[in-house]
């Protein structure tokens, strides 16, 4: 990513009616070698999405959060050997926080001149040629996407008082959002989609979760990685919840838990012993309980809801039902 310091911009002159700069190829191949290397799964988001920015198109990814966007997105820079600009959307994000401004205290002084412009995230990666990353695009205010679509359609920018900035060629703008949420958002003009592709996130299978948390955990014991993801996955069916846990909650509930285990000298398993059970359900309320939603007029508290999935995901005793099968027993 880069830094806040001023970059050198293009000024070309807007009464000669210049022609509109291109976008240049980025490597396909490199993008997709770099985000098989450093994502778990999404092999067809990752091909999709490097073939379209290879192909000098804009993207608008669409999901629930944590689903590894953010993740593929940066892999897919370094594959390129582009930068990364990071932007977070919300209703603070004006115009002048997303292209830049002239430095009050200096204008003072030198009056308005390219020296004293401090660059912006946009204006930074048009002239690097970074992905320009857009998260919660849907939160962003309505004049700050007119900004962004103007820069879609030419790859150039207008800024007053300081002249016209060219899209360097290796230029991208990568949007993100979570439609299904609906809680201080906005709609997205049909403007800004027919000037991107798509690529749809869904969350992804429990093999591939269970590996994501057996990386970033690969001294827990597996059975105990499986039944907190398998917990985790279960949020998002429960009926008395409208917003489940994305596999962060599965991420963080078994760094909880090994930490806790540790303080309690308990050993964690899939099935955890009578006293140990008490600190995988602590976990699961930690890293659990803040990440999901009841629905409305629910009676059952998200704590009451989360120790009861937690107690199911432990797996069958085949003891227990070898006892029960036994056709010898009385």
């Amino acid at each position: 990513m880069t830094n806040g310091s001023a970059a050198p911009v293009s000024l070309v002159d807007t009464g000669a009616a210049p022609r509109l700069p291109s976008a240049g190829p980025l490597p396909v191949r490199s993008m997709i070698d770099a985000s098989h290397a450093r994502v778990v799964g999404r092999e067809r988001e990752s091909e999709v999405i490097a073939a379209a920015l290879a192909a000098g198109r804009s993207i608008l990814l669409e999901g629930p959060p944590g689903t590894g966007k953010t993740t593929l997105l940066r892999a897919l820079a370094e594959g390129a050997g582009v930068g990364l600009e990071l932007v977070e959307g919300n209703a603070e994000l004006s115009p002048a926080r997303l292209v830049g401004h002239h430095d009050p205290s200096r204008v003072l002084t030198e009056d308005y001149r390219p020296e004293n412009f401090v660059p912006g995230p946009l204006v930074r990666a048009l002239t690097s040629g970074a992905l320009l990353y857009v998260e919660e695009l849907n939160r962003v205010p309505e004049e700050t996407l007119n900004v962004l679509l103007g820069v879609l359609s030419e790859r150039r920018l207008h800024v007053p008082r300081l002249g016209v900035v060219d899209a360097a060629p290796s230029f991208r703008l990568v949007a993100a959002m979570n439609p299904s949420d609906a809680v201080g958002t906005g709609r997205i003009t049909p403007a800004l989609y027919d000037r991107s592709c798509r690529v749809g996130f869904a969350h992804q299978s429990a093999d591939e979760e269970t590996a994501i948390v057996r990386r970033d955990h690969d001294v827990v014991d597996a059975a105990f990685v499986e039944r907190a993801v398998r917990a985790t996955r279960s949020t998002r069916e429960h009926p008395d919840l409208r917003l489940g846990s994305s596999v962060r909650g599965a991420l963080d509930l078994v760094a909880v838990a090994e930490s806790l285990a540790e303080v309690r000298a308990v050993a964690l398993a899939g099935r955890l012993a009578p006293a140990a059970e008490t600190t995988g359900t602590d976990a699961a309320l930690a890293a659990l309980s803040g990440r999901v939603q009841l629905l409305e007029g629910s009676t059952r508290t998200v704590e009451d809801v989360v120790a009861e999935l937690w107690a199911a995901s432990a797996p069958v005793d085949p003891s227990a039902s070898s006892e029960d099968g036994d056709p010898g027993k009385a």
